[in-house]
């Protein structure tokens, strides 16, 4: 089966909409300027969730550029890729939790962290293209993929490319069937659809995202449940101090397939799912509530249609997991790796 049938089969079609409108939750929460009700939906009781980055960076050349990674331990690969608008600092209260269990790799995107900002388009090509350079040049054989927003369809489309070289997937928030491909603005929920259309306005979203920093400012706090410390908003902010700088912050949003839109990534999204469908490869899909592109409903739906996945509930969070779940993600991503793949 392909993606495309997921808005026509009658087990899944109300499971998009409903996955949807969960992740309206995002987008009402930023156009509305409050955040979740800490009250209502806060991050479970754990270890003190730390700002500070506890490894050291290197660098290696891609494409003319440096490319800003972790890279610490042996064994087969863990490779850590995050989206917009973060860096491998996403990672930071994770990566600790599978120390010993592999050789844990995690990447800064070209154009994000502290990696080099060339003059590109900042497409998802040119992002994969890097991300499969980053691959080429480090040498990585038999990778476990742990991935994130945008970072999961950079890692999935690797997959779906190269499946002889991916040993399992682990993923959160991703951009995956059934929420994606978004058949058009019109069957999102308005607050959603409205955001992504001021998103991909080229004067409106470029005064948004460029000139006033609305997803570091505004958009990555709000899907937080926990309120982010001084230190931990200033790392996120380093890379992008400059109008200029956020280029890629911006980019990203425009790549979204929205109405078929841009058809190149309509392709990568129905390419991601049929992998998804078909694979053999161990999965894990973790997922919590209310979520934002994966709510529960979403996950029952990928149960059900992705071949060889275990889900795994793991507290509250909207969209940044890792930063109000990290000992929940870190736990069970080093039980799956030790029963599932090791």
């Amino acid at each position: 089966m392909s993606p495309t049938h997921l808005h026509t089969q009658p087990r899944g079609r109300s499971a998009p909409m409903r996955a949807l409108a969960a992740a309206a939750v995002l987008a009402a929460s930023v156009t509305a300027g409050a955040a979740l009700a800490q009250d209502d939906a806060a991050p479970s009781a754990g270890p003190a969730i730390s700002a500070e980055f506890p490894y050291e960076h290197r660098t290696v050349e891609v494409l003319g550029s440096r490319i800003a990674y972790v890279d610490e331990g042996e064994g087969d690969p863990i490779l850590f890729i995050h989206g917009n608008p973060t860096s491998s600092y996403l990672w930071r209260n994770v990566m600790p939790y599978v120390e010993g269990q592999g050789r844990i790799i995690a990447v800064d995107l070209i154009g994000m962290g502290n990696s080099d900002k060339p003059d590109i388009g900042y497409t998802f090509q040119d992002h994969y293209a890097h991300v499969e350079g980053f691959i080429d040049a480090l040498g990585l054989q038999d990778i476990t993929l742990v991935v994130h927003d945008w970072g999961s369809a950079l890692g999935l489309y690797y997959a779906a490319q190269n499946s002889d070289n991916v040993r399992a997937v682990a993923m959160m928030e991703a951009i995956v069937p059934p929420v994606f491909p978004i058949p058009s603005y019109e069957v999102m929920p308005s607050g959603f659809g409205e955001l992504f259309r001021a998103f991909r306005d080229p004067v409106q979203g470029r005064e948004m995202i460029v000139e006033q920093n609305f997803f570091i400012e505004e958009l990555l706090p709000q899907a937080i449940l926990r309120p982010l410390g001084e230190a931990e908003m200033a790392a996120y902010r380093a890379p992008f101090v400059e109008p200029a700088s956020r280029e890629p912050v911006f980019v990203w949003p425009n790549e979204l397939p929205i109405g078929g839109e841009p058809a190149r990534n309509l392709a990568v999204i129905e390419a991601i799912g049929g992998w998804l469908m078909t694979a053999e490869q161990p999965k894990l899909l973790l997922y919590a509530s209310p979520g934002a592109l994966t709510p529960p409903e979403a996950a029952a739906w990928m149960a059900e249609n992705f071949a060889n996945i275990e889900t795994r509930f793991i507290g509250n969070g909207v969209h940044y997991l890792q930063e109000d779940e990290p000992e929940a993600i870190g736990r069970n991503l080093s039980d799956w790796l030790r029963d599932r793949v090791e």
